[in-house]
């Protein structure tokens, strides 16, 4: 039965005719699943939050117009109807999506949920785009089954993983800024905290004096003064920006501001060492730096310079060594 079938595809369809009814088959297949995936269950909490919602918050006035709650509506979102499938299962998961979103500096509350949904995208048009590639090189040419089965799945795959690329080179990116600009923002900080200004005084303008060269850190900055505003205890708000940042020198550095506030020792003698300390790694990251340019430049030296120098020093002895054995040559 299944070589008739295959026959009978072949005969109708040409020799593509098997893999596009397993192209269509898989397409149909998905759009069955996916309505199932899809749909979100009904919270037990949502429901509870709406039997337990107090009187009168959406009860009309006087005139007839409504009363304006103490929040404003955030609105039905898009995604929402969607989020059991693009959102992790489990909360750890959850957590270190979250954080890599934050240290990439994605901060919004659907911020997961959007990145999955633009791999999920990504992946399925480039998926798309593989198969019609696909499709009209096997009608132009003859084509391996092998290329063909390639040029479907490795536009799928780069699809779903380029979200995942942007992501890391995001996060490197941050973290290389917050590294380089740190020993400029203490400095700055203990110029602050030595002027007579206290911890969180100095935060705030060190946050707006860097929006200018180090946008990523004055934003850090900008986030724990307004959480030491809003009330949030000292240890954990450095506790947090060390865990935003993910820089080894801010963990340090909140390590040193927790033990100076714990122990009752001066923030501006602390500030001065350790600033001192960021001055002398950020000169010796740049030496290592420049340390290592000389074995990375010796694989162009030796692609570009020594073969035309070779041919320069060595190709006429070799033309006159040619020509010599052509001449004695019976």
């Amino acid at each position: 039965m299944l070589a008739a079938i295959n026959d009978l595809l072949i005969q109708n369809f040409g020799p593509l005719g098997p893999l596009l009814a397993v192209a269509v088959l898989g397409i149909l297949l998905i759009a069955i699943t996916l309505p199932t995936m899809l749909k979100k269950r009904a919270d037990p909490f949502s429901k509870l939050r709406e039997t337990t919602k107090p009187a009168g918050t959406t009860k009309r006035g006087g005139l007839g117009q409504e009363k304006k709650t103490l929040r404003a509506s955030r609105g039905s979102d898009k995604l929402d109807k969607f989020a059991t499938f693009l959102e992790p299962k489990t909360e750890e998961e959850m957590s270190t999506s979250r954080l890599k979103m934050t240290r990439a500096g994605y901060r919004g509350r659907d911020a997961v949920r959007k990145f999955h949904a633009i791999q999920f995208m990504l992946g399925i048009l480039f998926l798309v785009l593989g198969v019609i590639y696909a499709i009209v090189a096997s009608a132009t040419g003859e084509i391996s089954t092998t290329t063909l089965v390639l040029a479907v799945i490795m536009p799928g795959a780069i699809g779903y993983y380029l979200p995942k690329y942007w992501i890391e080179r995001r996060i490197q990116s941050r973290q290389q800024e917050i590294q380089n600009g740190f020993p400029d923002a203490l400095d700055m900080l203990l110029v602050c905290v030595e002027a007579g200004q206290s911890l969180d005084q100095g935060i705030i303008r060190v946050s707006k004096e860097l929006k200018t060269g180090y946008p990523a850190l004055a934003e850090e900055f900008e986030i724990v003064s307004q959480e030491i505003k809003a009330g949030k205890d000292k240890t954990s708000v450095l506790r947090a920006f060390s865990e935003r940042s993910g820089v080894p020198d801010v963990a340090s550095f909140v390590t040193v501001m927790i033990q100076s506030q714990t122990f009752g020792t001066s923030i501006a003698e602390a500030l001065r060492v350790y600033a001192s300390e960021m001055r002398d790694k950020r000169v010796m990251r740049a030496e290592e730096a420049a340390n290592k340019l000389p074995t990375k430049m010796t694989l162009g030296t030796m692609m570009f310079t020594v073969p035309p120098l070779l041919m320069i020093l060595v190709g006429p002895s070799v033309y006159d060594m040619l020509q010599l054995f052509k001449n004695f040559s019976p």
